[in-house]
């Protein structure tokens, strides 16, 4: 139990840097450049999704956390949030840099996911949620009703909105952490059906999983041979760490929220599929 619970701090603590800068950053873009820098950001909108999968795959889930909270204060777009989360690996990344003879499956994940992320936000912003409306742009700190963000300060405020959803993030950690602990994974890997054509839909399910667990297990899986490289893929493209939980924690807009994660989990699975008659 103390280990599980020493684990899930550390992983929980891996997020606090990228989460600080986050907020520090919606802060200074709220208070200090206002609404002129975010038209500006609006403004390159169609060309987010390829800046957002570079971004993307930056190892661990730091940059999805960010991304989400970008979305909920309207600075990024639809199709660049999910680019994001389409490239992020979380841990898959320094996993498999451990193990020397991965290397051309590094090259080749980082490839696919990078061509995928960018594929998926733009026909995300053009096609998918066209029909979707938003909630207008407004400033961070109108989406925490009566935290007086103005009267703090820039840092106060940030540290105030990263101690909160840090809590938020070491809860979910722990309670799943457990979770995974009780199934253990040979049960997850037979549940996955391993050698199944449908194995991708699981996949791409597991990577739901807000968790660096899941992405530990699912190359863990990939490196046993339980998983193929399909069905990793789309595991992974779903496997934006905590980026998908913050989302649904700071974004008011549910109807966008689910959207955006059927969406990603199509994408992951059709990636995944794809992949499975490419690199059988």
């Amino acid at each position: 139990m103390l280990d599980l619970l020493l684990d899930a701090l550390f992983d929980s603590l891996k997020t606090l840097p990228f989460l600080l800068g986050a907020y520090l950053l919606i802060e200074f873009l709220e208070h200090r450049a206002g609404s002129r820098i975010a038209g500006a950001l609006s403004r390159l909108g169609p060309f987010g999704p390829l800046g957002g999968a570079v971004l993307g795959c930056v190892p661990q889930c730091g940059c999805s956390v960010a991304a989400a909270n970008f979305y909920a204060g309207r600075l990024i777009t639809p199709g660049t949030l999910l680019a994001v989360f389409m490239a992020t690996s979380d841990e898959a990344l320094p996993m498999l840099l451990s193990q020397p003879q991965t290397g051309g499956v590094l090259l080749r994940l980082l490839g696919v996911k990078l061509i995928a992320g960018i594929l998926t936000g733009l026909l995300a912003d053009l096609v998918v949620f066209r029909w979707l409306k938003s909630s207008p742009p407004q400033p961070f700190h109108e989406l925490c009703e009566g935290c007086g963000c103005e009267e703090q300060g820039l840092f106060r405020s940030a540290l105030r909105h990263t101690v909160r959803v840090f809590g938020f993030i070491l809860a979910v950690n722990l309670a799943l952490s457990l979770a995974i602990a009780a199934v253990g994974q040979e049960r997850i890997s037979h549940l996955l059906l391993t050698g199944s054509a449908f194995q991708p839909l699981l996949a791409a399910l597991l990577g739901f999983i807000p968790n660096c667990a899941a992405s530990v297990l699912l190359t863990e899986l990939y490196l046993a041979g339980s998983l193929s490289f399909g069905s990793a893929v789309a595991g992974l493209c779903t496997g934006a760490g905590m980026g998908l939980a913050v989302l649904f924690q700071v974004n008011r807009n549910w109807k966008e929220n689910l959207s955006i994660a059927a969406t990603l989990y199509v994408a992951a699975v059709l990636t995944g599929t794809a992949c499975q008659f490419l690199f059988p």
